[in-house]
């Protein structure tokens, strides 16, 4: 029974998602022509930076038409237009010209500087990418040092069908000797040639996605280092336990000293210290309220899209040679879920006895949405100077307004209201006085700062191994499929963020600082800042990715994803640490 209900519950999620990022399944009869559609262009080791096929000097129609795309196709990059090649399905063909053009001086520049910085292309046969590149750079010794420039002008399709559709396709270039460029200035002839071998095969086309996956022009799944991954597992639960154990006997202790009768307890009243003595204190509720339930919310709002993109992820909803999949499951579930962000900002907001509620609303749809779109302008701007296909059409940044406009800021609204008006009281097991204590002073090792480095750093060193695989995934070439160990790696960090908080907050309060409200919230948010460096280090020590383009992607986009570490597990951390302060001053006795 459970088996059939997941295998439900896949089929009508798969159902939703086609709506937004469709598969096709051609079917052709002898001799019909097969749709070839170049692509785009781009050096190997920056994967964000894209540019249209046509803007190098190659064959092109007189006229070009662009193929109309699906959202997930245009966030990839993809622009789509038809081309010269004419295959015919289980045709044949030896050696076919595809056009003769003439180069100029600027022309042969522009190829050259292609073939030296690794341009790769891209076209889509029925739907299938095939991937090859330019040309070929010839690199031998210091002295005498030789640098030889060669351009493909033969392609070579070979394209596997069973019955009437279309299997697998891929191109070579290798059948015909390159063209060198060495010397050469404009104008220059040149002549396009290309091939096509059909070829049978008894695969069904619902494995077609298999086939894609272990031909790919790109790497293979990452190799996965399973001792390294098992063994920050056991470290982790390792810590998990002593954290628990620890603080269990220390708070037995501290509930046999603190429920002590009258009269055993007179000694202890004249030298009274630790996290009893602040219990009047210590729900007294933080400064900027509306600014802390907006974080409250939209970091609750993170970890329900961080879990149903795993989700999704382990029903294999997602095409792993294309980012734009998840790209538009991301904006999606960022829509669908603003409601949990607001109802959760907004009630925990009228629980602190605020007002204006809807300044909260407001400030809890801006706090991610306004830092996403200042960064992604400046990103988009530099696209477009750079005349990349990363550059959002207009039509798809009016659709991305819209679905925030119509879902997005709609959903927070009436989220907001249900918490609003479902909000009863704080209900703290301690009254608060009106004149707050003086807290003590502290050695560093106690302080703000020293807790936010503790608090960040074992996060973040449960992650550490996942990290270079994720990294490598979005910002390089290789695939992640692994999809059940990331689950499990997202469930020990909110686990461990979760006990680092709790310990955390049990030492600020036997330290008689009862401030513990925003502490929790930096002291684990703090991870997104260890994150950031290390993606510092992932640019500079492990990636080959250069120029203004790809940095300005890389930087950006990965100080959003730091952002989004801060919210999400600094509302991990103040849960837990609410939970955790609600218990042991339910469990005392009060004067």
């Amino acid at each position: 029974m459970v088996k059939m209900a997941i295998c439900r519950i896949k089929l009508v999620a798969l159902a939703l998602f086609a709506v937004v990022y469709p598969t096709f399944c051609s079917k052709f009869k002898e001799n019909d022509k097969v749709p070839v559609y170049v692509n785009k262009v781009g050096p190997y080791f920056n994967p964000h930076e894209t540019y249209h096929y046509y803007q190098l000097p190659v064959c092109r129609p007189n006229k070009i038409e662009h193929k109309s795309l699906t959202l997930g196709e245009v966030l990839d990059g993809d622009r789509m237009a038809m081309s010269l090649y004419d295959i015919k399905f289980k045709l044949d063909a030896a050696k076919k010209e595809l056009c003769k053009t003439t180069l100029s001086n600027k022309d042969l520049d522009t190829i050259r500087e292609a073939i030296e910085d690794l341009y790769y292309f891209e076209f889509v046969v029925d739907d299938i990418p095939v991937r090859g590149f330019i040309g070929h750079l010839e690199e031998s010794g210091f002295l005498p040092h030789s640098h030889k420039v060669h351009l493909w002008s033969h392609l070579h399709f070979n394209i596997e069908y069973n019955n009437d559709q279309v299997i697998f396709a891929n191109v070579s270039t290798r059948e015909q000797a390159p063209l060198s460029l060495d010397g050469v200035t404009g104008p220059f002839e040149i002549t396009f040639t290309y091939s096509i071998k059909w070829i049978p095969t008894t695969m069904p086309f619902a494995q077609r996605g298999k086939r894609l996956r272990d031909n790919s022009f790109f790497p293979k799944t990452l190799e996965i280092h399973w001792l390294s991954i098992f063994n920050s597992m056991v470290l982790v639960f390792l810590l998990m336990g002593f954290v628990t154990i620890i603080l269990t006997r220390i708070l037995k202790n501290d509930f046999a000293r603190y429920n002590l009768d009258e009269e055993e307890s007179d000694d202890l009243d004249q030298d009274e210290n630790g996290w009893k003595i602040i219990h009047t204190d210590v729900f007294r509720f933080p400064p900027q309220k509306s600014l802390f339930c907006a974080i409250l919310g939209c970091g609750s709002q993170f970890i329900s899209i961080a879990t149903g993109i795993l989700l999704m992820a382990l029903l294999g909803m997602f095409n792993v040679h294309r980012h734009g999949s998840i790209n538009t499951a991301s904006i999606i579930l960022y829509a669908l879920t603003s409601g949990l962000s607001g109802y959760i900002s907004a009630n925990m907001y009228r629980k602190m006895g605020g007002d204006n509620w809807v300044w909260n609303i407001n400030l809890t749809s801006c706090l991610f949405a306004l830092p996403f779109f200042i960064v992604w302008s400046l990103i988009n701007s530099t696209a477009w100077y750079y005349g990349s296909t990363q550059a959002l059409p207009w039509t798809t940044v009016v659709l991305l307004m819209a679905i925030w406009i119509m879902f997005g800021y709609p959903l927070t609204v009436v989220g907001g209201i249900f918490g609003k008006n479902w909000a009863n009281g704080f209900d703290a097991p301690c009254r608060t006085k009106n004149i707050p204590r003086e807290i003590p002073s502290v050695p560093f090792y106690r302080s703000a700062f020293a807790h936010c480095i503790v608090g960040g750093f074992l996060p973040f060193s449960a992650i550490s191994v996942e990290l270079y695989y994720i990294f490598a995934t979005l910002w390089g070439r290789e695939q992640y499929t692994l999809y059940g160990i990331l689950f499990v790696v997202f469930g020990i960090l909110i686990s461990v963020t979760a006990c680092i908080s709790i310990a955390l907050t049990y030492f600020q309060l036997s330290a008689e600082d009862y401030r513990w409200w925003w502490r929790s919230i930096f002291s684990a948010g703090s991870t997104g800042l260890f994150v950031f460096l290390y993606a510092l280090f992932y640019y500079f020590k492990r990636s080959n990715m250069s120029g203004t383009l790809q940095s300005f992607e890389f930087f950006g986009y990965t100080m959003l994803a730091c952002y989004v570490f801060f919210l999400m597990l600094g509302t991990v951390s103040f849960f837990a640490s609410l939970k955790f302060v609600r218990y042991i001053y339910v469990n005392i006795k009060m004067d």
